[in-house]
Protein backbone atom coordinates (compact mmCIF):
# COMPACT_ATOMS: atom_id res chain seq x y z
CA UNK A 1 0.00 0.00 0.00
CA UNK A 2 2.82 2.36 0.89
CA UNK A 3 4.48 1.83 -2.51
CA UNK A 4 1.17 2.46 -4.26
CA UNK A 5 0.74 5.72 -2.33
CA UNK A 6 4.29 6.78 -3.22
CA UNK A 7 3.71 6.13 -6.92
CA UNK A 8 0.45 8.08 -6.84
CA UNK A 9 2.05 10.99 -4.98
CA UNK A 10 4.85 11.12 -7.56
CA UNK A 11 2.36 10.89 -10.42
CA UNK A 12 0.32 13.76 -8.95
CA UNK A 13 3.45 15.87 -8.44
CA UNK A 14 4.75 15.30 -11.96
CA UNK A 15 1.33 15.85 -13.51
CA UNK A 16 0.81 19.14 -11.68
CA UNK A 17 4.36 20.31 -12.44
CA UNK A 18 3.81 19.59 -16.14
CA UNK A 19 0.45 21.33 -16.32
CA UNK A 20 1.68 24.33 -14.33
CA UNK A 21 4.74 24.71 -16.54
CA UNK A 22 7.30 23.89 -13.83
CA UNK A 23 8.52 21.08 -16.07
CA UNK A 24 8.94 22.49 -19.56
CA UNK A 25 8.72 20.69 -22.93
CA UNK A 26 12.47 21.21 -23.41
CA UNK A 27 13.36 19.41 -20.16
CA UNK A 28 14.31 15.77 -20.60
CA UNK A 29 12.55 13.35 -18.24
CA UNK A 30 14.46 10.30 -17.08
CA UNK A 31 13.88 7.75 -14.35
CA UNK A 32 17.39 8.23 -12.98
CA UNK A 33 17.16 12.01 -12.93
CA UNK A 34 13.77 12.08 -11.20
CA UNK A 35 14.78 9.36 -8.74
CA UNK A 36 17.76 11.48 -7.65
CA UNK A 37 15.72 14.68 -7.57
CA UNK A 38 12.90 13.17 -5.49
CA UNK A 39 15.18 10.82 -3.51
CA UNK A 40 13.11 7.70 -4.26
CA UNK A 41 13.66 4.42 -6.08
CA UNK A 42 13.14 4.16 -9.84
CA UNK A 43 10.12 1.81 -9.61
CA UNK A 44 7.47 4.37 -8.56
CA UNK A 45 9.03 6.87 -10.97
CA UNK A 46 8.68 4.35 -13.80
CA UNK A 47 5.03 3.71 -12.94
CA UNK A 48 4.25 7.43 -12.78
CA UNK A 49 5.95 8.12 -16.12
CA UNK A 50 4.10 5.21 -17.71
CA UNK A 51 0.74 6.61 -16.60
CA UNK A 52 1.63 10.09 -17.83
CA UNK A 53 2.61 8.61 -21.19
CA UNK A 54 -0.75 6.84 -21.36
CA UNK A 55 -2.46 10.16 -20.64
CA UNK A 56 -0.47 11.89 -23.37
CA UNK A 57 1.49 14.29 -21.17
CA UNK A 58 4.84 12.66 -21.92
CA UNK A 59 6.01 11.55 -25.34
CA UNK A 60 9.36 9.79 -25.52
CA UNK A 61 11.35 11.45 -22.75
CA UNK A 62 9.84 14.91 -23.03
CA UNK A 63 6.74 16.73 -21.81
CA UNK A 64 3.98 17.17 -24.34
CA UNK A 65 1.46 19.95 -23.70
CA UNK A 66 -1.63 19.27 -25.84
CA UNK A 67 -2.79 22.04 -28.15
CA UNK A 68 -6.37 23.23 -28.70
CA UNK A 69 -7.06 20.54 -31.30
CA UNK A 70 -5.94 17.84 -28.87
CA UNK A 71 -8.26 19.20 -26.19
CA UNK A 72 -11.19 19.39 -28.60
CA UNK A 73 -10.59 15.78 -29.66
CA UNK A 74 -10.49 14.64 -26.03
CA UNK A 75 -13.68 16.46 -25.12
CA UNK A 76 -15.44 15.11 -28.21
CA UNK A 77 -14.66 11.62 -26.94
CA UNK A 78 -15.93 12.65 -23.50
CA UNK A 79 -19.20 13.86 -24.99
CA UNK A 80 -19.74 10.53 -26.72
CA UNK A 81 -18.83 8.35 -23.74
CA UNK A 82 -20.40 10.41 -20.98
CA UNK A 83 -23.45 11.02 -23.14
CA UNK A 84 -23.87 7.26 -23.32
CA UNK A 85 -23.23 6.98 -19.58
CA UNK A 86 -25.89 9.54 -18.68
CA UNK A 87 -28.45 7.92 -20.98
CA UNK A 88 -27.61 4.49 -19.54
CA UNK A 89 -27.91 5.76 -15.97
CA UNK A 90 -31.39 7.11 -16.62
CA UNK A 91 -32.50 3.49 -16.83
CA UNK A 92 -29.99 1.49 -14.82
CA UNK A 93 -28.51 3.69 -12.09
CA UNK A 94 -28.80 2.26 -8.58
CA UNK A 95 -30.68 4.10 -5.88
CA UNK A 96 -27.47 4.41 -3.89
CA UNK A 97 -25.62 6.09 -6.77
CA UNK A 98 -28.59 8.36 -7.47
CA UNK A 99 -28.37 9.59 -3.88
CA UNK A 100 -24.64 10.16 -4.34
CA UNK A 101 -25.34 12.26 -7.44
CA UNK A 102 -27.80 14.34 -5.44
CA UNK A 103 -25.16 14.85 -2.75
CA UNK A 104 -22.65 15.95 -5.41
CA UNK A 105 -25.08 18.58 -6.61
CA UNK A 106 -25.62 19.89 -3.08
CA UNK A 107 -21.88 19.96 -2.37
CA UNK A 108 -21.30 21.75 -5.65
CA UNK A 109 -22.83 24.89 -4.11
CA UNK A 110 -20.39 24.80 -1.17
CA UNK A 111 -18.22 27.81 -0.34
CA UNK A 112 -15.26 25.44 0.08
CA UNK A 113 -13.43 25.19 -3.26
CA UNK A 114 -11.99 21.77 -2.41
CA UNK A 115 -15.48 20.39 -1.76
CA UNK A 116 -16.71 21.92 -5.02
CA UNK A 117 -13.81 20.43 -6.95
CA UNK A 118 -14.31 16.96 -5.46
CA UNK A 119 -18.08 17.03 -6.04
CA UNK A 120 -17.48 17.96 -9.70
CA UNK A 121 -15.12 15.02 -10.15
CA UNK A 122 -17.43 12.57 -8.35
CA UNK A 123 -20.52 13.62 -10.29
CA UNK A 124 -18.95 12.63 -13.60
CA UNK A 125 -17.11 9.62 -12.17
CA UNK A 126 -20.29 8.11 -10.71
CA UNK A 127 -22.00 8.25 -14.11
CA UNK A 128 -19.03 6.65 -15.85
CA UNK A 129 -18.61 3.88 -13.26
CA UNK A 130 -22.33 3.10 -13.21
CA UNK A 131 -22.06 1.83 -16.80
CA UNK A 132 -19.86 -1.01 -15.46
CA UNK A 133 -18.19 -0.89 -18.87
CA UNK A 134 -14.52 -1.52 -18.13
CA UNK A 135 -13.30 -0.22 -21.48
CA UNK A 136 -15.28 3.00 -21.22
CA UNK A 137 -14.00 3.56 -17.68
CA UNK A 138 -10.43 2.88 -18.81
CA UNK A 139 -10.61 5.39 -21.67
CA UNK A 140 -11.94 8.12 -19.40
CA UNK A 141 -9.26 7.28 -16.82
CA UNK A 142 -6.53 7.72 -19.43
CA UNK A 143 -7.74 11.28 -20.04
CA UNK A 144 -8.05 12.27 -16.38
CA UNK A 145 -5.03 14.59 -16.22
CA UNK A 146 -6.35 16.85 -18.95
CA UNK A 147 -9.92 16.57 -17.73
CA UNK A 148 -8.67 17.61 -14.29
CA UNK A 149 -6.98 20.70 -15.72
CA UNK A 150 -10.29 21.89 -17.12
CA UNK A 151 -12.21 20.78 -14.02
CA UNK A 152 -10.00 22.95 -11.84
CA UNK A 153 -10.44 25.88 -14.23
CA UNK A 154 -14.23 25.73 -14.56
CA UNK A 155 -14.70 25.11 -10.82
CA UNK A 156 -12.32 27.67 -9.36
CA UNK A 157 -13.10 30.27 -12.04
CA UNK A 158 -16.78 29.66 -11.26
CA UNK A 159 -18.14 28.96 -14.71
CA UNK A 160 -21.75 30.23 -14.83
CA UNK A 161 -24.42 27.57 -14.18
CA UNK A 162 -21.87 24.79 -13.73
CA UNK A 163 -23.62 23.19 -10.74
CA UNK A 164 -27.11 24.07 -11.98
CA UNK A 165 -26.32 22.02 -15.09
CA UNK A 166 -25.31 19.10 -12.86
CA UNK A 167 -28.65 19.44 -11.12
CA UNK A 168 -30.53 19.36 -14.43
CA UNK A 169 -28.62 16.25 -15.52
CA UNK A 170 -29.33 14.61 -12.17
CA UNK A 171 -33.06 15.38 -12.43
CA UNK A 172 -33.24 14.01 -15.98
CA UNK A 173 -31.61 10.78 -14.79
CA UNK A 174 -33.88 10.61 -11.75
CA UNK A 175 -36.91 11.03 -14.01
CA UNK A 176 -35.64 8.29 -16.33
CA UNK A 177 -35.33 10.67 -19.28
CA UNK A 178 -32.25 9.24 -20.99
CA UNK A 179 -32.34 11.34 -24.15
CA UNK A 180 -32.54 14.56 -22.12
CA UNK A 181 -29.76 13.44 -19.76
CA UNK A 182 -27.54 12.66 -22.75
CA UNK A 183 -28.24 16.01 -24.42
CA UNK A 184 -27.66 17.96 -21.21
CA UNK A 185 -24.35 16.36 -20.32
CA UNK A 186 -23.01 16.76 -23.85
CA UNK A 187 -23.90 20.46 -23.79
CA UNK A 188 -22.37 20.70 -20.31
CA UNK A 189 -19.05 19.18 -21.44
CA UNK A 190 -18.96 21.45 -24.50
CA UNK A 191 -19.41 24.50 -22.27
CA UNK A 192 -16.61 23.26 -20.00
CA UNK A 193 -14.33 22.94 -23.02
CA UNK A 194 -15.00 26.41 -24.39
CA UNK A 195 -14.77 28.05 -20.97
CA UNK A 196 -11.55 26.19 -20.21
CA UNK A 197 -9.96 27.10 -23.54
CA UNK A 198 -10.81 30.76 -23.06
CA UNK A 199 -9.04 30.75 -19.67
CA UNK A 200 -6.15 28.52 -20.71
CA UNK A 201 -5.39 30.00 -24.11
CA UNK A 202 -1.74 30.32 -23.10
CA UNK A 203 -1.29 26.58 -22.91
CA UNK A 204 -1.38 26.06 -26.68
CA UNK A 205 1.71 28.25 -27.05
CA UNK A 206 3.93 26.22 -24.74
CA UNK A 207 4.92 23.90 -27.56
CA UNK A 208 5.86 26.77 -29.92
Amino acid sequence: MRKDNLYYDIYNTLRDDILSGKITPSEKITEIGLAKKLNVSRTPIRLAITKLREEGLIKGNYVYIPNETDFRDIFQVRELLEGFAAEYCATYITEESLLKLEECVKNGFSDDEHIRLESNYLFHQILVEETRNKKLIQIIDQMQSLIRLFRITVTLQKRPRLVSEHEEIYLAIKEGNGSRAKKLIQEHIDKDLNFGLSHLSFISHKND
